[in-house]
């Protein structure tokens, strides 16, 4: 099971410890800044899987930071759930409307916040649950390890497989070859980027039926995405 990446971004020295201590026992991977242009350059450098965002934080505020993650490319479809002391229905609604997935006021309970964290990653990444992923016509199986496109059963090499299963669990995100490296083949990997392409045309040979479109898309100068329609 891939453990799920979360950026924390809060300037509450004492919460953040807090939070980072009780999700890294979850599982998850953390980072952490009370910083909201640190917060955008983390963001850029290892797109998280989602974004946990305090409203008033230093450097840029947290509502702009949801703005500009909203407005990017990579992270337009990234989660983000608010922290916030501010409890007025208006405030919520500017949230919202900005882009956050969900609010919580301040104080909270952190077991809430993990309940609610928990909830969101099994809407967009069924995976990590061991549920099946669907992504337009291709249904994959994680505890059968068997993929599907229109009911037919597809055959595929262990690397093709996982780089599809990541691509499913964030459709229509792309990703640099530089990301898919780092989440195929890991970071400590030596393997060269141009090897991305040549797992992505073999994916695409496996995904090859009759009548039916080439799912993954190539974004010049910005990687691959896999389309979900």
């Amino acid at each position: 099971m891939t453990s799920a990446k979360l950026l924390l971004v809060e300037d509450d020295p004492s919460l953040a410890e807090l939070l980072e201590f009780r999700f890294e026992n979850e599982g998850y991977q953390v980072r952490s800044t009370p910083d909201g242009d640190e917060a955008l350059i983390l963001a850029q450098e290892d797109v998280p899987d989602l974004v946990i965002l305090d409203w008033m934080i230093e450097g840029t505020s947290g509502i702009e930071v949801c703005r500009r993650l909203r407005r990017q490319q990579e992270t337009a479809n990234v989660p983000i759930i608010m922290l916030t002391a501010r409890g007025e229905e208006d405030d919520r609604i500017r949230g919202l409307e900005t882009g956050a997935d969900d609010y919580l006021t301040k104080p909270f309970s952190p077991r809430e916040l993990l309940a609610r964290v928990a909830a969101v990653m099994r809407r967009v990444r069924p995976a990590l649950a061991g549920e099946e992923i669907v992504a337009g016509d291709i249904r994959l199986d994680p505890a059968a390890h068997r993929v599907e496109r229109q009911g037919e059963a597809l055959q595929m090499g262990p690397t093709e497989y996982r780089l599809l299963k990541f691509f499913m669990e964030s459709p229509g995100r792309v990703f640099s070859r530089n990301q898919l490296l780092d989440a195929v083949w890991g970071t400590e990997s030596d393997i060269e980027l141009r090897t991305v392409d040549v797992h992505i045309r073999r994916l695409r040979m496996a995904l090859e039926i009759d009548g039916a479109k080439d799912p993954i898309r190539t974004v010049r100068s910005a990687g691959y995405s896999l389309e979900a329609s």
